[in-house]
């Protein structure tokens, strides 16, 4: 695992800000998410991390299981609009951006080449510099994005979100083709607005366990000791809106699975 000195000063930023830890949405994974229904909100981009959110770690083929997902988050935002972000693939670290060549071919998306590590300013400015560059250039507030890591991938996303604007209305209370619709709704407004930050909590490999544990305890604080009611309702709103519930056949799978793994542990 490379050292990510932006990451490391995450923590202090959190000392400020503790809201940047907190996800608009938690998934198991992308099969969860319902792009139709975040087209249809104004969503017109999408940032995707690579490692244990598209393909199991250090590997580029896509995981199976997420095919049919992945293939309709590129038929719904179109194939330019999908960006892959990763810290291995596409960074300075990636000599000769062979894994960002080997992925691109394999996952059949543009990866971000980027001198800096997520989730740096610099990297976001990147991200910027790719969307404003599109035929039709996309807004912060117009992309989704996703990853398993809070510290990275979701800081980096709430990092590029901005006070809300007064945003006036239409005569027939529908949003115009600038503004997600998800600001428009009888809710209540966040008070920053730019992209839907997604984390997607499942593994498909385990790895730094220690870390994302403690990932996970920033989160539960921030969500008990910060979150205002208001956040919260506008956060399960969101949740109630984008995202499709995990088919009850999965749900015992991953059941079974579980007791199998605790009695593995036992056996050991």
């Amino acid at each position: 695992m490379p050292f990510n000195l932006p990451g490391v000063l995450v923590p202090f930023h959190l000392l400020i800000n503790p809201r940047l830890v907190v996800p608009s949405i938690i998934v198991k994974d992308i099969r969860q998410l319902d792009f139709s229904a975040l087209y249809k909100a104004g969503y017109r981009g999408a940032v995707f991390d690579k490692d244990n959110c598209l393909t199991i770690p250090h590997e580029d083929r896509l995981v199976p299981e997420l095919v049919d997902a992945w293939r309709e988050c590129r038929e719904t935002f179109g194939p330019a609009n999908v960006l892959i972000v990763s810290n291995t693939a596409g960074s300075h670290l990636d000599v000769g951006e062979i894994e960002a060549e080997s992925v691109s071919h394999h996952l059949s998306a543009p990866v971000l080449r980027h001198a800096s590590l997520k989730p740096s300013y610099a990297c976001i400015k990147s991200i910027r510099a790719y969307f404003s560059s599109l035929p039709r250039p996309v807004k912060d507030e117009e992309l989704v994005v996703v990853g398993d890591r809070l510290l990275t991938d979701i800081v980096m996303a709430n990092r590029m979100s901005h006070r809300t604007p007064h945003l006036p209305s239409t005569p027939n209370g529908e949003a115009s083709e600038k503004t997600p619709l998800v600001e428009r709704d009888d809710l209540p407004r966040p008070e920053r607005i730019g992209p839907l930050a997604v984390w997607t909590e499942g593994l498909w490999k385990r790895e730094n366990l220690a870390l994302r544990a403690l990932e996970q305890g920033l989160l539960k604080g921030a969500e008990r000791w910060v979150l205002k009611p208001q956040e919260a309702a506008w956060r399960e709103s969101l949740q109630y809106r984008f995202v499709k519930p995990v088919p009850a056949a999965e749900e015992i799978a991953e059941m079974k699975e579980g007791w199998i793994r605790r009695l593995l542990r036992r056996i050991r």
